[in-house]
């Protein structure tokens, strides 16, 4: 009982201190391709703590609780994700679960923008209910792949059949997996798919508003996110971990490359990226289903 309250309080917290070094990273890295210095890694949780210390302002209920309900979807799909063999819910729910539970996600942050009253966050709240409903089409597809292929529904026991090298990325479902990572800069919020917050053309869209504790809680729920996303492919095509370092590596790895595109392409319209999403990415996603009917 005890092993299980201390897994309950160090998943989230293990979360978010992975999220915020690789914001620190994100920025260090982008830095260096552009030839600065860069600010220090540990930046982003000295940004949160500062704003912890300095007032923000609210503009009603909703502006609170929908910043709220996103933060604690995050942490619940978190306590659901195999990290490393800890995993507080394992018994609890699966991918089902955690699909219905990562929409809380952008709907907490689009209750609590649209009460700010902003035009650039409304258009930054359009722009993010838009590019989700260009992701979750192949998302969904994948996810249900894997749980064909596997017969499971338990993201645990996805990790488990993956032992040995025996990973996802490298069976028959392999498009499924290469539509995953077409999807997750878009999934991160990463160039070429930035244009949710875009900060030259909206002021940084949903988060204008925040400011003190709301854009430090703002800062703590994209740093869930990042974990979020990067976590799942590695527990569904990379195996999991035997460890929380081992991991740690394969997240680190991905972040990597996520960070090296970053760099390289310009930002997408949003016609663009739609277009991109409900392109190459679903009929990878759509062909990996029928893969997992066939040699299932």
């Amino acid at each position: 009982m005890v092993i299980k309250i201390i897994e309950f309080i160090f998943s989230p917290f293990l979360a978010f201190i992975i999220g915020v070094l690789f914001l620190g990273l994100f920025r260090k890295i982008v830095a260096r391709i552009h030839q600065r210095y860069g600010p220090p890694i540990i930046q982003p949780l000295l940004d949160v703590i500062k704003l912890f210390h300095q007032k923000g302002f609210s503009h009603g209920a909703l502006f609170d609780l929908g910043l709220i309900l996103s933060l604690a979807g995050s942490i619940v799909v978190i306590l659901f994700i195999p990290f490393g063999g800890i995993c507080p819910l394992k018994s609890s729910g699966g991918l089902l679960v955690i699909l219905y539970t990562m929409l809380f996600l952008p709907l907490g942050i689009a209750l609590s923008g649209g009460e700010g009253a902003n035009p650039n966050i409304s258009i930054g709240i359009s722009r993010k209910l838009i590019l989700s409903l260009g992701y979750e089409v192949p998302f969904l597809l994948i996810l249900l792949s894997t749980m064909s292929f596997y017969r499971t529904i338990s993201i645990v026991d996805i990790v488990n059949s993956q032992k040995n090298f025996h990973w996802t990325l490298f069976s028959p479902l392999f498009l499924s997996g290469i539509a995953y990572f077409m999807i997750l800069p878009a999934m991160l919020g990463m160039r070429p798919f930035d244009i949710v917050s875009a900060p030259q053309e909206i002021s940084s869209g949903p988060a204008v508003e925040y400011g003190g504790k709301y854009l430090g809680l703002f800062h703590i729920q994209h740093s869930f996110s990042i974990f979020i996303m990067i976590a799942l492919f590695v527990d569904l095509f990379l195996g999991g971990g035997e460890n929380i370092f081992y991991f740690f590596l394969k997240m680190l790895t991905i972040f990597f490359i996520m960070v090296l595109i970053h760099s390289v392409f310009p930002r997408l319209r949003l016609e663009q990226a739609l277009r991109y999403l409900w392109k190459w990415p679903t009929i990878f996603a759509f062909l990996g289903v029928i893969i997992s009917k066939v040699v299932r």
